[in-house]
């Protein structure tokens, strides 16, 4: 089983208990404003959601992490990788993620998970290249990208909602250097 710890968090395969609370993420319109079409998602939809998420760990050997917070067992929200195909030009590529409970926000936890997670699949799982894909309009995603030290590549726009997309990245070489 794959797990990641950092001086606060961590970032773990799924277990059947963290439905609930991650539903409740998803039912939060701050946090979901930025994903999508802005819809809340119901627990029926975030149990799909978590089944998929440990699907493509089996398959890809990559996923989305749980994130939990070491110092009480709860649930924060996830980050991880995962293939972007909603995205035609990027779906051969591994894109990184985060979505957070908006209590969790402003705490720095997205970005010290990210970096764990942007390590983890340069160094552990060998990727020589990771991107991200933000919303424009998303400062607090953009200021996650650059402490994770990636660059700006292309800007385009989503191909089912429309609203225009920023692609980052950063290689190996430049993680390392």
């Amino acid at each position: 089983m794959t797990e990641i710890r950092t001086p606060r968090l961590l970032l773990r395969r799924w277990h059947d208990d963290d439905l609930a609370p991650m539903a409740e993420i998803n039912a939060d319109p701050r946090v979901m404003h930025w994903i999508d079409d802005g819809s809340v998602h119901d627990l029926d939809r975030t149990a799909e959601e978590i089944e998929r998420w440990e699907e493509e760990w089996d398959d890809e050997g990559f996923g989305l992490f749980a994130v939990e917070l070491l110092a009480s067992g709860e649930l924060v929200g996830f980050t991880g990788l995962y293939v972007p195909g909603f995205l035609p030009e990027a779906a051969s590529e591994v894109a990184i993620s985060w979505r957070l409970g908006s209590q969790f926000w402003g705490q720095g936890y997205a970005s010290e998970a990210a970096q764990a997670t942007l390590e983890f699949a340069l160094q552990d799982r060998n990727l020589d290249r990771v991107i991200s894909i933000d919303r424009l309009d998303n400062q607090a995603s953009a200021n996650v990208i650059r402490k994770l030290g990636m660059a700006p590549e292309r800007e385009t726009t989503h191909p089912v909602y429309g609203y225009p997309l920023r692609v980052h990245a950063i290689d190996l070489t430049e993680y390392q250097a």
